[in-house]
């Protein structure tokens, strides 16, 4: 498998994450984006939106990150990461579509503000972020993954990067006890692999 990737795109690090916590063999492909090479044919031969992250298996491509940690789950055939379960694997789907948008509007728009310049209303997706980490705080308050799981899913996975590095967007997780605890568990999972840090907002 190839991975093309960009070291400060928490969608790129999901899916390395994934690839890296589930001993899935594969090569990381840095794409520049400053330099524009997501913009370049070759690349949106890959994934016309030009967007990392795209996994490369053997000529299969599988663009968006979380399309590559159901692709890559199903590999692996049935397990913890993505039961068979209908009632569970409704309840890891939700909690991706929590990460494909409340997380995306919330935490990392506001991370995009502070690490790329982007253009939003930082009080609104401010707002918006410490509203989605409420939710997962008091989800957390009796179960120790986030879609009822007794081992970690996909879900845990998909929302670990820009949940961590939150503070980055000038959202602070000190009022978030469990989310904290949540996050220190992924991080002893065997095979982590840390999203890079970065100096800006709270992290400054």
């Amino acid at each position: 498998m190839k991975l093309y990737h960009y070291c400060l795109s928490g969608h790129a690090h999901r899916a390395a994450l994934f690839l890296s916590v589930a001993a899935l063999p594969h090569e990381l492909i840095e794409i520049d984006l400053a330099a524009g090479a997501h913009r370049q044919p070759e690349f949106l031969a890959l994934n016309i939106f030009g967007e990392v992250p795209v996994l490369d298996d053997d000529g299969i491509i599988i663009a968006d990150s979380l399309a590559i940690l159901v692709y890559a789950a199903r590999k692996i055939g049935p397990s913890h990461w993505l039961p068979n379960d209908p009632v569970v694997e409704a309840k890891i789907q939700r909690w991706l579509s929590v990460a494909a948008g409340k997380i995306a509007y919330g935490v990392c728009a506001a991370r995009l503000i502070t690490v790329f310049d982007a253009p939003f209303d930082a009080d609104e997706v401010i707002e918006r972020a410490h509203a989605t980490l409420a939710a997962m705080e008091q989800t957390l308050e009796d179960q120790r993954w986030i879609a009822g799981t007794n081992e970690p899913s996909i879900a845990d996975i998909a929302l670990y990067s820009y949940v961590e590095r939150a503070p980055e967007g000038n959202v602070s997780l000190y009022g978030y006890p469990r989310i904290r605890g949540w996050l220190r568990q992924i991080e002893g999972l065997p095979g982590f692999l840390p999203f890079q840090r970065t100096r800006a907002g709270l992290e400054a």
